[in-house]
């Protein structure tokens, strides 16, 4: 700040200098003394290096601040793009568990149906052949019975 105020001030008194210099007449032009003009140049020459110093060194910061920020936004854009990846495999995990869900459910209900199917056409088989044995018993006590009332 300081650099630049005091090459301000030097421009101003150059500008001063120049303005209150002697004119050649009819013309636009100035007579100037070399050696104060060459003490204006040397006395800019001094500043601005050191202001050149830090205005480069202002460029590399920003430089630096854009790049960092750069580097930063496509981490922010990959980890969000990985969030992305993994809740659509989430997402597609959660369908699939959902529909293998459904399947095991499906097979479950049919494989439950079967077997109240096969009870029940076992237990018709069962009660089929009980009565056949239960026929043939109430034959057998028939055929007992009339015996018994041919012996009379």
């Amino acid at each position: 700040m300081r650099g630049e105020l005091e090459l301000l001030s030097i421009l101003n008194d150059l500008e001063e200098f120049i303005q209150n210099s002697a004119r050649v007449p009819m013309t636009k032009k100035v007579l100037v003394d070399e050696e104060k003009l060459l003490d204006f140049l040397d006395r800019a020459r001094t500043i601005l290096p050191e202001e050149v110093r830090k205005a480069k060194w202002l460029v590399q910061e920003r430089e630096k601040v854009i790049n960092e920020s750069r580097q930063e936004a496509a981490r922010l854009l990959e980890e969000a793009q990985k969030e992305v990846e993994r809740r659509a495999e989430q997402s597609e995990v959660v369908r699939r568990a959902k529909e293998m869900a459904d399947e095991i459910i499906m097979k479950a209900e049919k494989a439950a149906r079967e077997m109240r199917l096969g009870a029940r056409d076992y237990a018709d088989d069962v009660l089929s052949k009980l009565e056949a044995r239960v026929e043939k018993i109430v034959k057998e006590i028939e055929g007992g019975r009339l015996e018994l009332k041919n012996m009379k």
